[in-house]
């Protein structure tokens, strides 16, 4: 078996395995709400840090003033 195949075949799996699990947690109530609260928290949390980071990042590259 080739690299390039083996990579092809692993991401089949992958693909099938994430499938799964996610059907599997659309399913059950408690994984579902579990998995929405996550994904407010994340929401919530580290994207308004992450967009905050990179904004400060644009305006130093661009020669501004620090704030």
């Amino acid at each position: 078996m080739t690299d390039q195949r083996a990579e092809q075949v692993a991401n089949v799996l992958l693909t099938a395995a994430a499938l799964g699990v996610a059907a599997y947690v659309i399913r059950t109530p408690p994984l579902r709400r579990m998995a929405w609260r996550l994904a407010i928290t994340a929401l919530t949390g580290a994207l308004p840090t992450w967009l905050d980071r990179e904004v400060r990042h644009g305006w130093r590259e661009s020669g501004h003033r620090t704030i």
